[in-house]
């Protein structure tokens, strides 16, 4: 190829990447304005419409579903398992825990696509499952620390946690722009009922496995598979 043909597939190459990079991401904050308003059951044809672009150009970018929702809420979770990281710098033990609460549901209520990604799995998206893990190895040690002061009931584990999210996750469906703060009485409820020493015994946590699958199954469908082809 001579020097000047190659000149001018450069230039039209440039273009095309400058518009694909564009598309990506008015994709992306469409994705996040659609997620956040409807949860992650929204549509792929839903995020296309907003964004303003066509179904095949959404899964030439993000050929799953997992995929866009794993690329959207990437810094919610690095915030996420940053608040676990600030919790435990708290010299108070009890109060590092139950801010972290407050915290961690907080950014549930602001965004309901959030609150479906802490109460769903996504196995091929393994950097945020990654930051998942380390926010929960991070949990452990902020329980422990909440335990050995005596403020936190010894039967605590970390499915409460789980199973706290799942609940104002649903409180945050339910309740809409209707009651937008409800979660907070929610959380509080909850909070009250963790200090120790406490009143009665607590039913077994749900198995590990169990509550794994259920969070597999609570979590809107179509993440993994792409959507039938629509450019034929």
């Amino acid at each position: 190829m001579s020097p000047d043909a190659q000149h001018s597939e450069d230039r039209v190459a440039q273009p095309l990447r400058s518009d694909a990079e564009r598309n990506r991401g008015r994709i992306l904050a469409a994705a996040r304005r659609v997620f956040a308003r409807d949860g992650l059951g929204a549509s792929m044809a839903s995020v296309a419409r907003e964004a303003g672009v066509g179904i095949a150009t959404i899964f030439r970018h993000f050929p799953t579903k997992e995929g866009l929702v794993a690329a959207v809420f990437a810094d919610r979770m690095d915030a996420y398992a940053d608040a676990v990281v600030v919790a435990l710098e708290d010299p108070d033990p009890w109060h590092g825990f139950t801010v972290y609460i407050e915290t961690a549901c907080a950014m549930q209520a602001a965004d309901q696509g959030f609150a479906d990604v802490l109460t769903t799995n996504f196995p091929t998206a393994k950097a945020m499952e990654e930051r998942r893990n380390e926010a929960i190895a991070g949990m452990v040690r902020l329980i422990d620390r909440a335990k050995a002061t005596g403020r936190l009931r010894e039967d605590f584990d970390t499915s409460d946690l789980v199973l706290l999210h799942m609940a104002n996750a649903g409180v945050v469906s339910a309740c809409g722009d209707s009651a937008p703060d409800a979660w907070r009485r929610v959380v509080a409820l909850f909070i009250q009922s963790l200090e120790g020493p406490a009143r009665g015994p607590l039913p077994a946590s749900p198995d590990h496995d169990a509550l794994h699958k259920a969070m597999r199954r609570t979590g809107p469908a179509g993440l993994t598979t792409p959507e039938p082809d629509t450019t034929s």
